[in-house]
């Protein structure tokens, strides 16, 4: 009897240990986390991550719409632009100059053509010796006058006699427009010999019917066009011109109703022509 109750207390013994040590293992394992606390930081982790996002986000836009930035892509531009626009005025080394080889005319006047074109008009009168020198180096140089030039012949009418030839001038321009005239060129040249080569002053409206008629002008043709109402307009426009622009000798050039030059300031008809095409250029640029 005693025996069985020591074996039952060592049974109860072993037991309590068993349990015992059980219950000091389970409060050696750690816990394992909480579900909750591995959700908490994982959505604090995409916070930080979205704040960076966001203030990424924001400070590219502010980049993009920034007024500053703009202004300085415009001043990039803006040097290549203002270069060019100082290449165009820059003006070239000219070689004639201002009250020297030419006048300019305060104010611009106008031309006897239309603005179209560059006008040079040469102010001159048959009888005129220099007119006459002048003649072969005007010839020359219209060969090669440029496509955007006019050249056109204004008689002076200071006089009865010049008033004749510059009303024999006009004269054939009708006749050689109407076809009447057929060699306005050579004829022009004849008016030029008859008075300084042969000493035909061509003082009258018969004497100038004579040359006509040399050139193939019938009587009728040339009196019609010599009382027509173009002439006596082309007559008062010539006058006008030579007031406007102060002619007071020929040959006289005018470009563009705006410089007066002649063979005295230019230094010779040769540099004349030169002048001539200078002054033309700087309408080119103006």
């Amino acid at each position: 009897m005693n025996k069985l109750y020591v074996v039952i207390a060592l049974v109860a013994l072993l037991a309590a240990g068993a349990l015992i040590g059980i219950a000091m293992q389970s409060a050696e394992e750690p816990s394992a986390p909480a579900p909750a606390a591995v959700t908490t930081e994982d959505d604090a982790a995409e916070a930080v991550v979205e704040e960076e996002v966001v203030e990424e986000a924001a400070s590219e836009t502010l980049e993009v719409v920034e007024e500053s930035a703009a202004e300085e892509v415009e001043t990039e531009d803006q040097p290549i632009v203002l270069a060019r626009a100082d290449e165009a005025v820059v003006a070239p080394d000219w070689q004639f100059k201002e009250g020297q080889h030419f006048q300019r005319m305060v104010p611009t006047q106008p031309t006897f053509g239309g603005a179209d074109k560059i006008e040079v008009a040469e102010f001159f009168w048959y009888g005129c010796p220099h007119c006459f020198d002048m003649e072969p180096y005007v010839k020359r140089w219209l060969e090669d006058k440029p496509a955007d030039v006019r050249f056109i012949y204004v008689p002076a009418t200071w006089n009865r006699l010049v008033q004749i030839h510059a009303r024999l001038f006009y004269t054939a321009e009708v006749l050689a427009r109407n076809g009447d005239l057929k060699d306005p060129a050579g004829f022009r040249t004849a008016v030029f010999q008859e008075y300084h080569q042969r000493r035909n002053q061509l003082a009258s409206e018969d004497a100038i019917r004579k040359l006509f008629e040399r050139f193939g002008v019938s009587a009728d043709a040339f009196e019609k066009s010599w009382k027509s109402f173009e002439v006596e307009q082309n007559l008062r426009k010539a006058a006008d011109l030579a007031r406007r622009y102060s002619i007071a000798s020929v040959p006289q050039v005018v470009v563009n109703g705006k410089y007066r030059t002649g063979g005295q300031e230019a230094g010779g008809y040769s540099s004349l022509m030169d002048v001539i095409d200078e002054l033309v250029e700087r309408e080119r640029l103006r």
